[in-house]
């Protein structure tokens, strides 16, 4: 009987975590555990490796998800390791778990089988407490709003047009509209309000974009929270309550230090979604990552048209960084699944329904080498895939000019991904010219444009009224050169997520814009995207449980 992730998980020999820092050469002062094998890196680790020259950066995307699974994570994870079986010094820099997927449906973020970050329990419920530090300063400001309207509003805030919400890391419907404030005169203002998941949050994307933690305190001091009755605009700062709000988050801005079940190690530091967020881990993990290995192996969320786009265009414009290859993550499974094989029949060979699922990694292929930097193709091996299937996608990658790889990682650790370690080595070496998909200077709609034209293959875009109304705005702010991270479903290269395969010449629908001004970004919401998910009929959180002994069962 094959054993399941966890089952994995805990028979695992893990490294006491001062180990694992050792091995990477950081002195035991600049580690402080949490327990046996966690741990936070200290703000001064960075600046005692300034003058240390980066490795090369690896970032590891994927294909349209769909029901059949492609297991980007586990691929980033067996590819650290693999990097370390052929005698590369490589570490891995992955975003933290939120527990909304984690009691969900979709689960956790710390790979699986042979290939997982652990202690996978603690990295998949609580962890070092990052979420929870960033869901309080979050809803410390809320508090602070709510409370300034009561005593007084002497800011002149209009309690309609409150523009920052509350947050939890739990899907839960029911909270996405509420009513604050009921019950009378002693209970506050009456308003409405809502809830959005931590990872959707403007304070987890300030978090993973800011360079130090005065950086993190002057961008929650930019966050814009409201306009007044006379339509002027109140940030943060006007509230005084940045200063608080990075209290709560000074432990919270320093990396994580794990391991892989082959001690490889491992920075896990935020985790934005990448639908409705920016989708990277921070910017102080893979900075951190590129000075103590050779290699920084670096994942962003979902498909290549929403994690890496973002990773591409937001983080490494901001961060002054640049990948040398990119893997781009599928499996014959779920190529097949986009040519239209139902689910219950993806374990049979289907090379008609593979050439025209095959148009969905083409796609993303050819959205990746726009950057102008090498790919590599890798397919996440499972044991139906047949000869024939896969001498079909060995063709498809020699004529888009990419590399191609099996991993068999989830089976066999670092040793199934050797194939595609050596090929990743290789490209790296290739020459590379990276460059963002816009520049700067363009108007909000026409970086839009550009993102749906070039990335999603659209014809065009169209907007609702509000979301024409807060452009303008954003130009009245003087915000107009920020970049854009468009919230859009993961299961189609359109906002329709029943377009499977390689949909062109539709339309983006954009219903509503918002200003993320502390993080730097406008974030675009695109076609029926939720920032606050809902559980499902049946949910994970079903399945899990502890046992007498104190030990978790049924995650994953």
């Amino acid at each position: 009987m094959l054993k399941t992730d966890i089952e994995i998980a805990q028979a695992a020999t893990m490294k006491p975590i001062y180990e694992v820092a050792k091995d990477l050469g950081i002195d035991e002062s600049y580690v402080e555990p949490y327990g046996r094998y966690k741990a936070k890196l200290t703000n001064a680790l960075a600046d005692s490796l300034q003058d240390r020259p980066d490795g090369k950066l690896i970032l590891v995307t994927a294909i349209n998800p769909t029901p059949a699974g492609e297991g980007k994570t586990t691929i980033s994870v067996g590819l650290g390791e693999a990097m370390n079986v052929i005698g590369k010094k490589a570490v891995i820099a992955l975003r933290e778990p939120s527990l909304g997927p984690v009691f969900g449906i979709k689960g956790g973020a710390a790979g699986g089988g042979y290939a997982q970050v652990v202690p996978m329990e603690d990295i998949n419920l609580h962890f070092t407490g990052d979420m929870h530090a960033i869901t309080a300063a979050n809803n410390l400001l809320c508090a602070m709003i709510d409370n300034h309207l009561q005593q007084g509003n002497t800011l002149g805030i209009d309690q309609r047009r409150i523009l920052f919400k509350r947050c939890m890391d739990m899907n839960d419907r029911a909270l996405r509209f509420v009513n604050v404030g009921l019950g009378g005169k002693m209970n506050g203002i009456p308003r409405e309000d809502g809830f959005q998941i931590t990872v959707a949050s403007e304070i987890m994307a300030i978090l993973c974009l800011s360079l130090d933690i005065q950086d993190l305190k002057n961008r929650l001091g930019n966050i814009l929270i409201a306009y007044t009755y006379d339509n002027q605009p109140v940030y943060c700062r006007d509230l005084g309550v940045h200063g608080a709000m990075t209290a709560l988050l000074k432990d919270a801005i320093k990396p994580n230090l794990v391991q892989t079940l082959e001690n490889t190690p491992a920075i896990m530091h935020g985790g934005p979604f990448a639908n409705i967020a920016h989708g990277c881990n921070s910017i102080q993990a893979t900075k951190l990552a590129l000075k103590l290995g050779d290699y920084t192996i670096t994942e962003a969320g979902f498909g290549s048209d929403l994690g890496a786009e973002k990773f591409l265009d937001i983080k490494c414009r901001y961060a002054g960084i640049a990948p040398n290859c990119i893997v781009i993550v599928a499996t014959i499974r779920a190529l097949k699944y986009n040519g239209g094989v139902p689910k219950a029949q993806l374990n049979e060979e289907n090379l008609q329904a593979l050439q025209q699922g095959i148009q969905n990694l083409e796609v993303h292929v050819e959205n990746m080498q726009k950057y102008g930097v090498p790919v590599v193709v890798a397919i996440n091996r499972f044991h139906t895939d047949t000869d024939a299937e896969i001498r079909v996608l060995s063709e498809c990658c020699d004529k888009l000019g990419c590399d191609f790889a099996l991993a068999e990682v989830f089976a066999k650790g670092g040793e199934g991904g050797v194939e595609l370690a050596q090929k990743v080595v290789a490209a790296c070496e290739k020459p590379s010219a990276f460059q963002l998909l816009y520049d700067e200077t363009l108007s909000v709609k026409d970086k839009i444009l550009k993102v749906a034209q070039e990335i999603y293959r659209a014809a065009n875009v169209n907007y609702t009224p509000a979301a024409l109304k807060t452009i303008a705005e954003i130009e009245v702010l003087g915000l107009e050169k920020l970049p854009v991270c468009i919230a859009k479903t993961q299961y189609s290269l359109s906002d329709d997520q029943t377009l499977l395969g390689a949909p062109k010449g539709h339309t983006i629908h954009v219903k509503e814009i918002k200003i993320s001004a502390g993080a730097g970004f406008i974030v675009v919401l695109t076609g029926s995207i939720m920032v606050m998910p809902g559980l499902p009929k049946q949910p994970a959180a079903l399945k899990i449980d502890i046992n007498e002994q104190g030990e978790i069962e049924g995650l994953f």
